[in-house]
């Protein structure tokens, strides 16, 4: 790969989006360039918005510090700025779908870490190891959103392998 995708990680200021920020920490595939929370966090550099709520076991890494978060909800302005996003959002169920589905039809793949689409019959929940072939289901999806690019999987184990391999169709 000869430059990074470019990752946003919706609900980053959370223990979830966190923990997505601390595995994302020098990989070899993957930038955190944009982080995007509740309008609360929106307009802070991460640090500040963290405060003392790191819950990680290593440092917060230097690269994210002085991201300024976004409003997760500014979805136009959020999706321009990556390749794709992981969500780990902390809303109700309807409002997960609701927001991860703007986000897939501005051409954005979501690779979700939240359960509100378990039983959305489109959406995949893929762990590459045992059941690659449900990635073949998101062509049905892209054709409901209306996307060519834009689409949304759940994945709660094995994330990077997921999203690499979802670049690739």
């Amino acid at each position: 790969m000869d430059k990074k995708l470019r990752v946003g990680i919706l609900g980053g200021t959370g223990m979830v989006g966190q923990r997505f920020i601390s595995l994302l920490e020098n990989h070899p595939w993957f930038e955190v360039t944009t982080i995007a929370a509740s309008p609360r966090s929106a307009g802070k550099t991460y640090e500040e918005a963290i405060g003392g709520r790191w819950k990680m076991t290593t440092p917060m890494p230097e690269a994210v510090k002085k991201i300024i978060v976004q409003d997760v909800s500014d979805v136009k302005n959020v999706a321009s700025s990556v390749d794709f996003v992981f969500s780990a959002v902390d809303m109700t169920k309807d409002e997960i779908k609701k927001i991860e589905e703007e986000y897939a039809k501005t051409e954005t793949p979501v690779v979700s870490n939240n359960s509100a689409h378990r039983w959305t019959p489109d959406v995949p929940m893929v762990v590459p190891e045992l059941n690659p072939e449900h990635l073949e289901v998101i062509e049905s999806q892209k054709k409901r959103l209306g996307t060519t690019r834009g689409s949304l999987l759940l994945s709660q184990t094995a994330l990077f392998r997921a999203i690499h391999r979802l670049s690739m169709l």
